[in-house]
């Protein structure tokens, strides 16, 4: 297995994130891809850089006046607000709002759903190396690479057509399965994050083509909150494609185990031709979101359990925040996974 990863991405490097009122020091920042980087060295063949990223597939997959926002949105900010360095939006539609205004402070609340999706001047070329990645990671695998794990970040799988939301831009897990399903006639995608991949649900819930099937700590109590209950199983042509398999909060081993075992099931069931694993290590019993309380053992066993399916298999990392544990964490699950597909 190949590590796919760009440089560009630590250009995205936010300093601050509001919670409880306050601003407070950033976890989603350029380290955590350096400690990931470094495990993923230590348990893969080789570390390969992506090309460019492929323009014509990000737009499949995303509105084009959003993508223009995250590509000239800072600049406009910038000359508004000179002393400013990073792009927060004070404001957000609701659901009784919906309309895309002229004003830069009204089309940041549109096109970014939360205060934690944060703009800065190196934004746009991070968030195409990571895109860049994703599709690079698939190709591989279409090209009969067994398996790829493609590095991204910032992650994407909260990321919706036309919104940022949660730290994500380009939904990476959606342009590998779009880009998978343009060769293959069923796609799964399997998120273990321990927030449900909001974005990635909405955007593939009324197909049958591509199942989503999403294990995470409870959104009664945990972000996102809003979406990544039970009951949302798809609509249309897509009922009965997503699943969700929310787990209680600090969830241990066992529990959040027994719940991928669940999703494993359900995705062989369905046969997918590839397989695209959104990979949280946010469920860690470290992560200091402290959600749920999987082990680094158990992360071994998660790599095992999904590479159960005997499918090719293109991993895309999502959470997963900095803690003494993130790198072993990430090389339990590789190292796990390689040795059962082996």
């Amino acid at each position: 297995m190949k590590t796919i990863f760009h440089p560009d991405q630590y250009g995205h490097h936010v300093r601050t994130r509001l919670s409880g009122g306050g601003l407070t020091t950033a976890l989603e920042v350029p380290d955590r891809a350096r400690v990931l980087l470094a495990a993923a060295e230590g348990c893969t063949e080789t570390v390969v850089s992506p090309g460019p990223a492929d323009l014509s597939l990000i737009r499949r997959v995303h509105d084009a006046g959003y993508l223009d926002f995250l590509e000239t949105g800072f600049a406009a900010w910038k000359q508004r607000f000179p002393a400013s360095e990073e792009l927060r939006p004070s404001l957000h539609p609701n659901a009784y709002m919906r309309r895309l205004p002229q004003d830069l402070l009204g089309r940041a609340g549109y096109y970014i759903a939360d205060a934690a999706s944060v703009l800065l001047a190196d934004s746009w070329s991070a968030i195409l190396a990571s895109g860049a990645t994703a599709i690079d990671a698939t190709a591989r695998v279409l090209n009969g690479e067994g398996a790829a794990y493609a590095l991204c970040r910032p992650p994407g799988h909260h990321a919706y057509r036309d919104q940022a939301c949660g730290y994500c831009f380009l939904n990476n897990t959606a342009l590998a399965a779009t880009l998978a399903r343009d060769h293959a006639q069923r796609v799964t995608i399997l998120d273990v994050d321990v927030h449900h991949g909001n974005g990635t649900q909405a955007l593939f819930y009324d197909r049958a083509d591509v199942q989503t099937i999403s294990v995470h700590a409870d959104p009664a109590t945990v972000y996102p909150f809003y979406a990544g209950y039970a009951d949302e199983t798809g609509a249309g042509a897509g009922e009965g494609f997503n699943l969700n398999l929310p787990v209680p909060e600090r969830a241990d081993d066992e529990v959040y185990l027994a719940a991928v075992r669940q999703a494993v099931d359900k995705a062989k069931h369905f046969s997918p031709d590839v397989l695209v694993i959104a990979l949280g290590l946010d469920p860690s019993v470290a992560d200091p979101f402290a959600c749920t309380a999987v082990t680094t053992e158990g992360f071994r066993r998660m790599g095992e359990s999904l590479a159960s399916l005997r499918r090719p298999t293109v991993i895309i990392q999502e959470g997963g925040y900095p803690s003494p544990v993130l790198g072993d964490n990430l090389a339990a699950f590789l190292t796990g996974f390689q040795e059962a597909m082996a």
